[in-house]
């Protein structure tokens, strides 16, 4: 995944042990800044860092049973930013709970499975992708 500037990433997920996963699979991309949070809410303080991407896990109650849940989570990260994508990351595959993150305005919603890096790696190549099309097209349109 090649960029011009360092990405950051902010990874909300409250099971540990996943996390872990997470953060060793993006280690091999050197284009990537992680930061990592167990809450919802600690992820809204944080905020002002101004993450390109963030992947949310759905149910963040783990650690915290009072805990913000992913979807109350999505719902704030919109309110104060609208632009940054958010990637849902969940072990429930149920179409319902997708479609549910999607009406929240989440970028995509990935079920954590075999394949949940794989798929992560192309939303991510696509969301970057996508940025780097639009802001193109911004600068032609301004100079022209």
């Amino acid at each position: 995944m090649n960029s011009n500037y360092i990405k950051k990433l902010f990874i909300v997920e409250d099971d540990t042990m996943y996390l872990k996963l997470v953060e060793i699979e993006f280690l091999q991309y050197p284009d990537f800044k992680l930061e990592t949070f167990a809450t919802g809410e600690l992820c809204l303080e944080n905020l002002s860092h101004n993450p390109d991407l963030i992947i949310l896990d759905y149910h963040l109650d783990s650690v915290d049973k009072f805990a913000m849940n992913g979807i109350h989570t999505l719902d704030k990260i919109k309110a104060i930013n609208p632009d940054i994508p958010v990637v849902m990351l969940s072990s429930q595959d149920k179409i319902e709970v997708a479609i549910n993150c999607m009406r929240h305005n989440a970028y995509d919603y990935i079920v954590k499975s075999e394949t949940a890096f794989i798929r992560l790696q192309k939303v991510i190549a696509t969301i970057f992708h996508t940025q780097k099309l639009e802001k193109t097209l911004e600068w032609y349109i301004q100079n022209s």
